[in-house]
């Protein structure tokens, strides 16, 4: 059965609480930033499969670094400058115009790469850690819980505040225009991946407004519900490094995460 009294280690609730955010933050954005570098740049899905290598290869490095360091430092600053990383990273990624390109996420995607790597191998350790052995395993489950409740609710959230933002956008930049009235059909057609088909079917005359009017809604769009996420991630931060203590581990971090890696 499931013990509700694990919650009152304030460590496995820091935990938890950076179990939910890392998803809701990092990994929730990057579907609508493949929207944004498929549907608004127009790249093909390996090309912009590609793109995100610079943040895998920062997340890899960034997750062995860490597990060397759990031993020797406080898993609760790993939480916290993981996820303060990862806000910093979608904060720099912010900023996108009609005229911007892939390379401007660049720098954010690394630097939340990063962040992201050092956060996984605390999350395990923090996890299993602060609870006796023959609690480990319904630790895990909590772990594992909140990392689905998080990147659901965060696809969730952030699309909606995403489509209101870029109907409202849309109606703005249409205002004048026969196709006003028709913005937040318009706004649905884009934010599923249609922006090409909604370009094609203005007339001729105003295809080139449209195509700007529509990449300056999706990235004004994009950079609210990156804000959002940034947000989330340094709450998390905060909460990680209150309630995550070096105290609350009954095994060593990094014993705690051999089992949980394996």
């Amino acid at each position: 059965m499931f013990d509700l009294w694990l919650f009152r280690k304030p460590a496995l609730d820091g935990a938890s609480v950076a179990a939910f955010a890392l998803p809701a933050s990092a990994f929730s954005i990057l579907l609508y930033l493949t929207l944004y570098l498929q549907t608004i740049l127009g790249l093909s899905p390996l090309q912009a499969g590609l793109r995100f290598l610079p943040m895998t290869v920062a997340m890899l490095i960034a997750s062995a670094v860490a597990g060397e360091l759990t031993e020797r430092v406080p898993v609760r600053l790993l939480l916290g400058s993981g996820l303060a990383l990862v806000g910093a990273g979608l904060m720099l990624m912010r900023g996108l115009t009609a005229s911007s390109g892939w390379s401007d996420l660049l720098v954010g995607f690394i630097v939340s790469g990063i962040g992201v790597g050092m956060v996984n191998p605390g999350l395990a350790s923090a996890a299993i850690g602060v609870v006796t052995p023959e609690h480990s395993g319904m630790a895990s489950g909590i772990n594992s819980t909140f990392r689905q409740v998080g990147i659901a609710t965060g696809i969730a959230a952030l699309g909606a505040i995403f489509s209101l933002k870029l109907s409202s956008t849309l109606a703005h930049k249409l205002a004048g225009t026969a196709a006003q009235t028709h913005a937040g059909q318009l706004a649905h057609a884009v934010a599923s991946g249609g922006a090409a088909s909604v370009i094609h079917a203005a007339p001729a005359a105003q295809r080139a407004q449209a195509a700007t009017a529509i990449r300056a809604a999706f990235a004004g769009s994009l950079n609210d519900i990156l804000l959002v996420a940034a947000i989330v991630a340094f709450v998390a931060a905060g909460l990680a490094l209150a309630l995550v203590g070096q105290s609350n581990f009954v095994t060593s971090p990094a014993a705690a995460a051999t089992p949980a890696a394996a």
